[in-house]
């Protein structure tokens, strides 16, 4: 059954004719959702699998973004407060062992409000080593500054989340943490030598890099490669991503939308393609934008579909928890969140 090496957005909080026939054609890896898209339960779990039955396979990827804290597209009433990465790094500076297995618990608890509506995927977590003076836009995302900290609670996250039938994906594959501008706005460059990035930066990705899928960085490693961004460099896919850090996972790019890239979305999405990206990402909605992608990307085929499908493998497993334990360490982050805030 051919796929096509897209993942899409959807316009609003249902299909249209249009993107019902879109989807049906090109039969995209997976479509991911955002706050337009979100209005009740009810509406979600049939957005979901109205966009299911038009691809025509019930095996596709339902992607959503709920880091926690300010990047979470379900909040309350519709999902739960979440808190920021930094709150586990917080909890993690008096307790290493109490931070990670509440991290995991949480995610677990994710995992299930997820999959009650239909979505099987969070791109989370970020594994970004953030540094002083670097633009804000991981910030309170990442789990500290620290490799092994990050690491053990990156990992007790996407251990959570893959325990209840949802796919993390780790980003922003091979850092984010020193761009000093939001590649959402413009193209971050990183002068940094490389011996000082591996140690660091790609230390964190290297640690999980055998996690099941990741999402690449929208940001030029000047050391490396000074003309292209991550996401668009066969040099830092070949020699890092899959090389240094060795990740053999599914590999989907950034958005393409973002301003870090320039040119047509049809240049856009071959270009993650020809980089060395499995699927390409393509997230505003827009119809005309989605129908230029999808004609840039191939069928997944050979190494590419064998990611896809092991990806999804993690989706078809759920393991038995405590609910009632994950809603307690839940409430235990938050409090003493609260209370390092007001410190």
């Amino acid at each position: 059954m051919e796929r096509r090496a897209l993942i899409t957005g959807l316009a609003g909080q249902q299909l249209s004719d249009q993107e019902r026939e879109f989807l049906a054609h090109v039969r995209p890896a997976g479509i991911i959702l955002f706050a337009r898209n979100l209005g009740n339960h009810d509406q979600i779990r049939r957005l979901v699998g109205d966009a299911r039955t038009a691809i025509g396979a019930k095996q596709t990827l339902v992607l959503i973004d709920q880091e926690g804290g300010r990047v979470q597209r379900l909040r309350p009433p519709l999902g739960r407060a979440l808190p920021p990465a930094s709150a586990f790094a917080a909890l993690f500076a008096d307790d290493a062992g109490k931070a990670c297995k509440a991290a995991n618990s949480i995610a677990r608890l994710m995992a299930h409000d997820l999959t009650a509506l239909g979505i099987n995927t969070d791109c989370a977590p970020v594994c970004d080593l953030p540094v002083k003076g670097a633009h804000e836009i991981i910030g309170d995302r990442a789990y500290g500054c620290d490799v092994q900290q990050v690491v053990g609670l990156a990992r007790s996250v996407a251990d959570g989340l893959m325990a209840g039938g949802v796919l993390p994906v780790i980003k922003h594959i091979p850092g984010h943490g020193r761009a000093m501008a939001d590649s959402h706005l413009s193209l971050p460059t990183v002068d940094t030598p490389l011996g000082t990035l591996i140690e660091t930066d790609f230390a964190t990705f290297r640690a999980l890099s055998g996690l099941p899928a990741a999402m690449t960085a929208h940001v030029v490693f000047s050391d490396i490669d000074s003309e292209r961004p991550a996401s668009t460099s066969t040099k830092v896919t070949a020699e890092i991503i899959r090389g240094q850090i060795g990740f053999d996972g599914l590999l989907m790019s950034d958005d393409l939308g973002m301003k870090a890239l320039t040119g047509p979305m049809r240049e856009r999405a071959w270009g993650v393609i020809a980089a060395g990206s499995d699927i390409a990402l393509h997230c505003n909605g827009d119809l005309g934008e989605m129908q230029e992608a999808a004609e840039a990307v191939p069928v997944l085929s050979g190494e590419a579909y064998r990611r896809f499908t092991e990806a999804l493998a993690v989706t078809r497993q759920c393991d038995q928890f405590d609910l009632e334990g994950a809603e307690f360490a839940l409430e235990q982050v938050l409090t003493h969140w609260k209370a390092h805030e007001s410190v």
